[in-house]
């Protein structure tokens, strides 16, 4: 038990196969209610599809595991419905520093441009992230968890998937349209179905001790090379929420994990970091190895892999769970789409590519950032102490500095789902990109550009004066709502009202023009997870089409 946390107690049930609404078929099972496994159930659930969720627990995650939510993820949760308490107990942070010995070398911040809605990064424990998911889930009529549910057998068919499930009041059968296997590193399904996952596991072992303390300490995330209070070694400081702060120790392979979680050989570590006045309460301990690997695609016909279960990195940069979040975020409308019937079953293979280019850049990343704190040999070392020694004096070497470089979406930009440019435009938001926020005034009390899209196709067209828009352009946009995969129209000014009942936001700050290098006409298409499809210097609803067709696999 945690002194700063209750755990709740989830009951057993289990899904009711032979009521008139379920008849022993279900259209999409998820397996692991964690992190990506909620956050898949409740992206589909909103988008009107029916999710059953089974867990082989009782309860949220043990211990504060993953730690680091990363803003693109702060803005994923926020279109799930669920980001603004986690963001309000969270702690807020954009400031990194690294300590070489006991002198700073190297500092960054995370703070994006100004007028941004989430901050580079919170800290909150992972037990407090499924609570908040948890009770999303709660919220939606078509989502049902079911608890002490633990699949036993998993055989894959050409319309559908058979999936065996023990539990304490006897086994049952059920089949499913689609399973997405979020079921952690180990993943069981995985496992049941023979399939292969590629990598590196390093040869290292470190301490996450949790404490409980008051500290004056800033809310920065620290890292140490060589500490006099754990020489020849790395330390990592963070602060939680509930004044639990997150602590972790290099140990090395030789390390016996077992001895190493025993209080009488934690205790003492934290004591030479914090001295011996300061009061704590060691809270929770758990020792772990680096990994680096993935599955070498994630879906595997109606059987599709989430987060762990698909790949794995090491926790230095925090590109766990925010990138199996962003898996969720990029998977659960294509796979609307797909049941629909509005789009092939080949659009599920660009979750693989997209998300499996992503887990390339965050594997590439991780692995660089363990060899670089964990070094594998004598002259590895020399050279990683001598860029420590350079950095506090010379720019070139702290380039070279890392201590884990931290979450950051992934650009897509050679996604097959794009739509080439035809004309000139300036900044980041290329096709492929995930979008930027802006401030915004609208109705309806919305202030961020991301709390006005997604969840479905959407074009932006931007005039200066929206009360000057003409008939026909209006026309032009309303009349997209009205393809098979309807796109909903929203005009973007510096001022007025739009005819006709189109959504218009006024930018009120200029940010949206600046991002988004928007000029009169200037069109956007927006994919439903908040990223870029197409864009054009003026509207043209062909190329609209087109452009969606393309993003969905229908052209």
């Amino acid at each position: 038990m945690l002194s700063t946390f209750q755990y709740p107690k989830f009951d057993f049930s289990r899904p009711p196969l032979d009521d008139d609404r379920h008849a022993g078929h279900l259209p999409v099972v998820i397996i692991g209610a964690g992190p990506v496994g909620l956050s898949t159930a409740i992206d589909l659930a909103q988008q009107g599809q029916r999710v059953v969720l089974l867990d082989d627990g009782d309860t949220v995650s043990i211990g504060s595991r993953g730690v680091c939510y990363a803003k693109r993820t702060l803005e994923v949760l926020d279109r799930l419905g669920c980001g603004e308490p986690m963001v309000n107990k969270g702690v807020s942070w954009n400031v990194g520093r690294t300590f070489f010995r006991e002198d700073e070398v190297f500092n960054f911040n995370l703070s994006p441009d100004a007028d941004h809605h989430r901050p580079g990064m919170i800290n909150l424990q992972q037990y407090y992230l499924e609570d908040e998911l948890v009770k999303r889930a709660r919220q939606l009529p078509n989502l049902e968890m079911h608890f002490l549910n633990k699949v036993i057998s998993v055989v894959p068919g050409e319309d559908a998937v058979t999936v065996r499930v023990e539990t304490e009041a006897g086994p049952y059968s059920l089949t499913a349209g689609w399973l997405i296997a979020a079921d952690g590193a180990r993943s069981p399904i995985r496992t049941m179905l023979g399939l292969d996952i590629e990598g590196k596991i390093f040869m290292d072992r470190f301490l996450i001790a949790d404490v409980v303390m008051k500290a004056e300490y800033p809310t920065e995330r620290w890292f140490w090379f060589d500490p006099p209070f754990h020489p020849n070694q790395s330390v990592l400081l963070h602060r939680q929420a509930d004044n639990v702060w997150r602590i972790d120790f290099q140990l090395g392979w030789q390390a016996d994990p077992e001895e190493e979680k025993k209080p009488e050989n934690v205790i003492p570590r934290i004591k030479a970091m914090l001295g011996d006045q300061r009061e704590f309460e060691l809270e929770w301990v758990s020792v772990y190895t680096f990994q680096c690997r993935r599955m070498n695609r994630f879906n595997h016909g109606r059987v599709l892999f989430v987060g762990d279960s698909a790949h794995q990195v090491s926790p230095f940069g925090a590109r766990g769970a925010n990138s199996g979040i962003q898996d969720a975020d990029n998977l659960a409308w294509k796979l609307k789409l797909v049941m629909d019937g509005k789009a092939p079953a080949t659009l599920l293979d660009t979750y693989s590519d997209e998300r499996g280019f992503a887990a390339d850049e965050n594997i590439m990343n991780s692995t660089r950032s363990t060899d670089f704190i964990t070094p594998k040999s004598n002259v590895s070392k020399t050279f990683r102490n001598a860029v420590l020694g350079l950095a506090e004096h010379y720019p070139f070497a702290r380039a070279l500095v890392n201590s884990g470089r931290l979450s950051v979406p992934s650009f897509l930009a050679d996604s097959r789902l794009n739509t080439d440019d035809e004309a000139a435009f300036a900044g980041n938001m290329i096709p492929g990109a995930p979008m930027d926020d802006a401030p915004i005034e609208a109705a309806g009390g919305v202030h961020w550009l991301l709390d006005a899209v997604g969840n479905r196709f959407q074009v932006l067209h931007y005039v200066e004066d929206a009360s000057a828009l003409d008939a026909a352009t209006a026309g032009v946009l309303a009349g997209l709502a009205d393809a098979t995969i309807p796109v909903e129209a929203i005009v973007v000014a510096a001022r007025g009202t739009s005819p006709g009942g189109l959504k218009t936001l006024i930018d009120a700050r200029g940010r949206i023009r600046e991002r988004y290098d928007l000029q009169p006409g200037s069109t956007y298409l927006l994919r439903p997870d908040q990223h870029v499809a197409a864009r054009w210097r003026s509207l043209d609803a062909v190329k609209v089409n087109a452009a969606v067709a393309r993003a969905t696999c229908n052209a």
